[in-house]
């Protein structure tokens, strides 16, 4: 919300000499954060002039300047060169002398041009930062001004302005109005507050009909509770928007359109209601309040045509509809350069409808923003009331008696505040009068009762439902400073689950590995589910968002790996062609048959109990952590002297055992196949019987319809289960000064045993004298029979309190080829 000073200074007395830095300081205060700061960006000498005369001289370009001699208040008039043609001999124009500078910066200097020297720029509302207009040059006249000639036209038109901008939290609307800011920045500064709404008589229109019919209220909420309308005829269309309007409307962000439609904007911005208006004569009888039918369509004031669904909310006449309501109004009735008889709409909406359908069409408008935040139903006939007595002021027309009152909006009931409540929720000890006079200085009715107080919040306050939020209040108004900063101390015995550190060792350790953590997002579509998350054929059960960001990224994730996907595809695009990546979160796994729903908090300040926690549980699925990884590239660059090192199926198992030895858990890869990779060049990860992961390369049909290099390696582990399998304390290996024997083992087997599978043979029948044992090579050809295979294997043995013999390393070797020839028919090759 941007805050123009001079015109919060209407409803709050603030010093003349203040700064954007003290109201910021203030607004701070009482909870809005500061944003940015907006002026006109004008300096130097603006003044007012008269053109005396000027002379026409075509150029050879084909364009036509013209010679002025302007008056600006001087002993002489000043020669102007201007490419406008919009003026005549005794306007008033606004001239730009020698030393100013304009928006851009744009520094004005006497220069040469067409043979001339200008000596000055006679200045467009554009140049001059009011608007957009710039076809000529800005004639005061049309403003309805007629200065004196050299006076300054800084202050004259409110360009000497400046407005502050502030982040305004989704629970408190009244922050998007002049008026709200007014009554903080009292609070803060402890000036005095006029409300704008207690200025004038709110006076009633009648003849006019308004229905609301709406048999399909959202949440129980009907669309309209209140709705006002006034009329005035003969408004002059030509009427211009004044200076000090104009200015006020830019500095707050809103571009001056026309005298109608900126008072509307006008109104909007200074009491936080937001007004429509129609042009009268383009209504066809009555106005009804009511949601789309099936198929109804609406062309907005933005030109568009748009399908409206049947939970829109729509203000319609007699021809169908004319508006979304609280959004946007319908190009049918649009105030345009002929509208002269207006229909002034003050209403108040349900705030989950106008959010639901300004976010449906893709619609914000600064009335949606108001709206689906809550607009005090209370202020709708003032508001009416100001626009009517504007377009009579500035536009010349007559207050007319037709209009309607529409009024079923709630009371607001009040809240029982108990003595002490707000000292033990805040933790500092407040007394009953800081209590009393903070809620009634922010509009609340206090009332005295055996319990405490009795709290009936004001109308412009939605947010104030419970003894909480007035809690709240209250330490806002008397000051945060009083909450004094005081670490807890943690109670013994308490800290990080196991799970929890295990989590972080196994992100630490992969980025000490080299790896690069990312954070991916958690909704992917429907097809990157059923590719990933599972490696079966088929679709997988996944739990789908009912009102998602993103319609084609609406499935809540059943694998980690479309988002390293997707962080990898961004990434290379922008020239980081060597990446590993990694993710560590969770994945929603819904159970085949059940069916979850969505768990309710119960009211009130009380905690939940076990049962109702148990019932929100099992609301949700299940959410078990995952780890994954992404390698591409080089792990290694070619450089001189060494060839590249790339990435792939090695570095995915690497990471994966890695990522074991971190947990102490145990961890076999075997062949495995999954859908998405390359049959071949996947691996299966176990924790015993049990299938916890998988790593491979990307099918290369995949890698490139994902844009990335053909060899993509990819690892994805059930983290908790890794966390579970392994051990609860880590053994150390103690260090051995004996040496190791060395022994290598060729065994030829049947090209369906797995590798994996007659190393653990190995393990097995070696015994505990084998240390280490690592496959060096897998050789099928020239001297193997068809369909075997040859596999050599490297053992390492050792002794912990002694020195081995080649004889008993021997003997460990022959046991462990005994037992692979029993158990697979491994031949000891010769």
């Amino acid at each position: 919300m941007r805050v123009p000073i001079s015109w919060l200074r209407e409803f709050v007395d603030i010093p003349l000499d203040v700064t954007h830095e003290q109201v910021h300081a203030a607004l701070v205060k009482v909870g809005f954060e500061e944003e940015d700061v907006h002026t006109f960006d004008l300096s130097g000498p603006i003044v007012v002039g008269r053109v005396l005369s000027f002379e026409s001289e075509p150029q050879s370009n084909g364009k036509t300047i013209n010679w002025c001699q302007v008056d600006v208040g001087e002993a002489e008039p000043r020669g102007i060169v201007c490419g406008a043609h919009n003026f005549a001999v005794g306007d008033k124009v606004v001239v730009s002398l020698p030393g100013a500078i304009l928006p851009g910066p744009f520094p004005i200097a006497a220069r040469t041009t067409y043979g001339h020297v200008s000596d000055g720029m006679m200045a467009s509302a554009r140049e001059l930062g009011m608007g957009e207009e710039h076809d000529g040059i800005l004639l005061l006249k049309n403003l309805g001004l007629d200065p004196v000639i050299g006076a300054e036209a800084v202050p004259l038109l409110g360009l000497d302005d400046f407005a502050v901008e502030i982040n305004v939290t989704p629970d408190r609307g009244y922050g998007f109005s002049i008026r709200g800011i007014a009554r903080e920045y009292a609070h803060s500064s402890g000036a005095t507050f006029r409300d704008p709404a207690l200025a004038g008589t709110a006076e009633a229109g009648h003849g006019f009909s308004v229905t609301v019919d709406d048999d399909a209220p959202i949440r129980g909420h009907v669309g309209a509770s209140v709705f006002v309308t006034r009329a005035v005829r003969g408004v002059d269309a030509t009427s211009p928007t004044p200076p000090w309007m104009v200015a006020r409307l830019g500095l707050a962000g809103i571009r001056s359109i026309s005298l109608t439609v900126d008072i509307t904007n006008y109104v909007m911005l200074e009491l936080g209601q937001p007004i429509h208006a129609y042009d009268l004569d383009k209504i066809s009888g009555g106005i009804v309040v009511r949601r789309a039918g099936p198929g109804e369509t609406l062309t907005t004031l933005d030109g568009k045509v748009r399908t409206l669904v049947e939970e829109d909310l729509l203000i319609t006449d007699a021809s169908g509809p004319i508006g979304l309501a609280g959004v946007m109004g319908g190009a049918s009735t649009e105030i345009d350069s002929s509208s002269t008889n207006v229909l002034v709409e003050a209403a108040n909406f349900d705030p989950t409808s106008i959010a639901r359908s300004a976010r449906r069409h893709k619609l914000p408008s600064e009335a949606s923003r108001r709206f689906e935040r809550g607009v005090d139903p209370a202020v709708a006939p003032v508001a009416a009331a100001r626009v009517v007595n504007l377009l009579v002021e500035l536009g010349g027309g007559t207050a007319d008696e037709l209009g309607s009152v529409l009024d079923s909006s709630a009371v607001r009931e009040p809240i029982e505040l108990p003595t002490g409540y707000v000292a033990s929720l805040i933790g500092v000890d407040f007394t009953a009068d800081d209590v009393a006079t903070s809620l009634v200085e922010i509009g609340c009715a206090v009332a005295n009762i055996s319990s405490g107080l009795s709290v009936t919040p004001p109308t412009w306050r939605p947010d104030l439902t419970d003894r909480a939020t007035l809690a709240e209040e209250v330490v806002r108004i008397v000051g945060y400073d009083r909450i004094p900063s005081v670490l807890p101390v943690a109670p013994p015995g308490r800290g990080l689950t196991r799970q929890q550190r295990l989590r972080r060792s196994a992100a630490s350790s992969l980025a000490s590995a080299g790896l690069t953590e990312v954070l991916a997002y958690p909704f992917v579509s429907q097809a990157s589910n059923d590719l990933f998350g599972s490696p079966a054929e088929g679709p997988v059960a996944a739990m789908k968002l009912a009102n998602a960001i993103d319609s084609e990224a609406a499935w809540m994730r059943t694998s980690l790996l479309p988002g390293l996907i997707s962080v990898s595809r961004r990434n290379l695009s922008r020239g980081l062609t060597d990446l590993a990546l990694f993710e560590v979160g969770t994945v929603f796994l819904p159970q085949a048959g059940v069916s979850y729903g969505i768990g309710e908090l119960p009211a009130g300040d009380e905690p939940p109990s076990s049962d109702v926690l148990d019932e929100l549980r099992a609301s949700i699925p299940p959410q078990p952590w995952h780890v994954a990884a992404l390698f591409v590239g080089d792990a290694v660059a070619r450089q001189p002297g060494q060839t590249a090192i790339h990435r792939g199926l090695s570095d995915a198992i690497g990471a994966a055992q890695h990522l074991a030895a971190t947990l102490a858990s145990p961890l076999t890869v075997a062949t495995g196949i999954h859908k998405a990779m390359h049959p071949g060049r996947t691996a299966e990860l176990r924790s015993g019987d049990r299938v916890i992961g998988y790593a491979g390369e990307l099918l290369p049909s995949l890698a490139a319809e994902f844009d990335l290099p053909r060899v993509v390696a990819v690892l994805e582990l059930d983290l908790d289960a890794l966390i579970d399998l392994g051990a609860t304390e880590v053994v150390p290996t103690p260090i051995v000064s004996f040496p190791a024997a060395t022994q290598d083992v060729t065994l030829v087997v049947a090209e369906s045993v797995r590798a994996g599978e007659l190393l653990a043979l190995l393990v097995e029948g070696a015994g505990a004298l084998l240390e280490n044992v690592v496959l060096v090579d897998d050789y099928r050809g020239s001297g193997i029979p068809d369909g075997s295979k040859s596999l050599t294997f490297a053992l390492r043995f050792r002794a912990t309190d002694r020195t081995l013999t080649a004889r008993e390393a021997t003997q460990a070797k022959a046991a462990a080829v005994a037992l692979a020839e029993a158990r697979v028919g491994a031949v000891l090759r010769e």
